[in-house]
């Protein structure tokens, strides 16, 4: 089976240009809580009980489909203990919820110096329609209790990390 990625990056090296596809896609953090809470000022945005945070980036180049495998890996996770104590059932084996808060810093890029660089993240106007898109998705898709964060917005995120649980998603990260 051969694989094939897609790189982009634009570098100028003195008289030339040098183009490079670089892998760009949909990144997500998930951490297994026992509670969450995310909060605008002194307004709660979002608050669930036993489940999910997902922390989700959006790329330039990310598609539907990215969107769409990231939902589905995500609520079918088996990242909860079983009554075995093994990580087997999923958020939706337990009856949990997803808390989704759109975090473009995932896109930072500290290859070089040591302030990072996101111009991999998605313009705002898209990722918005992306993140939206995602949240829908699993609420059009699933029997799950899905709150938000705001989009855009300085947010406090209070996490009860379960374990700690926490697991790296990428969509072009799939075989």
């Amino acid at each position: 089976m051969a694989l094939f990625y897609f790189y982009r990056f634009t570098g100028v090296n003195r008289n030339f240009t040098i183009t490079i596809w670089e892998r760009i896609r949909v990144r997500a953090v998930v951490q297994r809580v026992t509670k969450s809470k995310v909060t605008v000022g002194q307004e709660t945005a979002g608050n669930i009980q036993k489940g999910l945070v997902v922390m989700l980036g959006v790329g330039r180049e990310d598609t539907r489909s990215d969107i769409e495998y990231l939902a589905n890996k995500i609520v079918n996770l088996r990242v909860f203990e079983d009554e075995n104590g093994k990580m087997n059932l999923s958020v939706l084996d337990i009856n949990g919820e997803l808390l989704v808060v759109s975090q473009f810093t995932l896109y930072g890029d500290c290859r070089k110096g040591n302030r990072p660089s996101f111009t991999s993240a998605a313009a705002l106007d898209e990722a918005n329609r992306m993140y939206r898109e995602f949240v829908n998705y699993i609420k059009n898709n699933y029997p799950i209790k899905v709150e938000e964060g705001v989009f855009q917005a300085s947010m406090l995120l209070e996490i009860h990390n379960d374990g700690p649980v926490t697991i790296l998603l990428d969509s072009k990260k799939t075989f």
